[in-house]
């Protein structure tokens, strides 16, 4: 097989680079734990990572069956990465050298989190087990030995940044957070540090709203009063992880108009930077007068500042990503030598349970003791004596010879002679 790996893994995804917040919301799965269910029963493993800036999917399987299984989900544009080019992919991933914000550390958690889904909804394979957590430690290497991440922002403290620049300053300001999932604890961590009169904090979950606030010194709010604490807000930071809009343009055109003395002639003007994905706000909300709406697209401008004071440390990356390849490819070849290996210890294991019995009935005793000692024993023996063996066939594997691998087994278990190619 071409890229020197002895499995197909393919990789189908939408991204930041490429795709709009539009176009990524219409490409996302809502119900994850179905799209796995559904795609296990095609590939031997899957994972589904979803994030603010992107949709992958990893599957142990062919990259032209992946476009035609996306196509069949209404998926028709999207990036295939496979063979040599998805381990690549990955280690960019998890290193934080793909993202938007470049350097985050928010990736890691979140490629963990895809792996436990998969593993929880029966999609996980060994395979797919090995890609992920060999990316994840690599993400964690790279940090340590670079400075990528030196200083680095989330997309929660891009959120703030961007309100501090078009504010001029957060000092003495007001501050919404609406959503206090692992996004909004970045959000929250990002505004401690400003000089700020009043942190809100409100979740449809008042007691997550109640932990979060206490953390940061902030106040707690009732999602029922989210309407009255826009109106007291300079800024709303809306990060739920709600399937729907939570900001709706009629009642917040009510709220508006409470922003207003008697005398002015247009209200306040309020901030609202969404970062959820799927959207928090609708984009109708724009033509409320006094409402200026921002979203990840909007923080774009941010990344690129981002990846330009960060670029010389990418490039250093993408030479240790090159250098950890041979590292991912061997570790993928060992598990595709499994089957091989399993023919060899199913016929050893014949003959020891054969010759385990004759020798107990040899011995003419029902003694469980006994039993139990020669069973143990010529399980022992067995494994010790094939530990070699195996050892040949994965070290084959490695090197993307399951040809090899193939003759070592025939040759001990059919007895069978092992030609090896002449070079000249």
């Amino acid at each position: 097989m071409s890229d020197r790996l002895l499995t197909t893994i393919a990789i189908a995804g939408l991204d930041h680079h490429t795709a709009s917040l539009r176009d990524l919301e219409g490409f996302r799965f809502p119900d994850e734990e179905e799209f796995i269910r559904m795609a296990r029963t095609r590939y031997k493993g899957v994972l589904l990572l979803q994030t603010c800036n992107r949709v992958e999917v990893l599957v142990q399987g062919d990259p032209d069956d992946l476009a035609r299984f996306m196509q069949s989900l209404g998926r028709n544009t999207f990036t295939i990465h496979h063979g040599l080019g998805a381990l690549r992919h990955l280690l960019s991933l998890a290193a934080g050298i793909d993202s938007m914000i470049v350097g985050e550390d928010q990736i890691l958690g979140q490629l963990r989190k895809a792996l436990l889904s998969s593993t929880g909804c029966g999609g996980n394979s060994q395979t797919i087990d090995i890609c992920i957590n060999t990316a994840i430690h690599f993400g964690v290497m790279v940090r340590q030995k670079t400075m990528i991440n030196r200083g680095s922002v989330s997309i929660g403290s891009a959120a703030v940044k961007l309100a501090e620049d078009l504010l001029g300053t957060l000092k003495k300001r007001h501050i919404l957070i609406v959503g206090t999932g692992e996004m909004g604890r970045l959000v929250t961590k990002a505004l401690r540090e400003k000089d700020l009169t009043a942190i809100y904090v409100t979740n449809r979950t008042y007691e997550r709203a109640v932990e979060l606030a206490d953390e940061i010194g902030g106040k707690a709010v009732t999602f029922k009063d989210l309407y009255p604490f826009i109106m007291l807000s300079d800024v709303v930071i809306s990060c739920t992880a709600a399937p729907h809009p939570v900001i709706h343009q009629k009642e917040l055109t009510q709220t508006m108009q409470g922003r207003m003395w008697p005398l002015d002639t247009k209200p306040k003007p309020l901030i609202i930077i969404d970062i959820a994905q799927p959207r928090d706000t609708d984009d109708t909300i724009r033509e409320i007068p006094g409402v200026h709406l921002f979203t990840i697209d909007d923080l774009r401008s941010i990344s690129e500042e981002n990846l330009l004071a960060r670029q010389n440390e990418a490039e250093n990356i993408r030479e240790l990503i090159e250098m950890e390849l041979d590292t991912f490819i061997q570790r993928i070849n060992r598990v595709a030598a499994n089957d091989t290996i399993a023919v060899l210890h199913t016929w050893a294991e014949s003959i020891r349970i054969r010759e385990r019995d004759k020798a107990i009935n040899r011995l003419g005793t029902g003694d469980p003791k006994t039993i139990q000692i020669i069973d143990d024993l010529t399980r022992v023996l067995t494994n010790k004596i094939l530990a070699d063996a195996t050892m040949a066939v994965r070290v084959s594997a490695e090197r993307c010879d399951l040809e090899t691998a193939g003759m070592i087994v025939s040759a001990i278990t059919k007895g069978e002679k092992i030609c090896f190619q002449k070079h000249d």
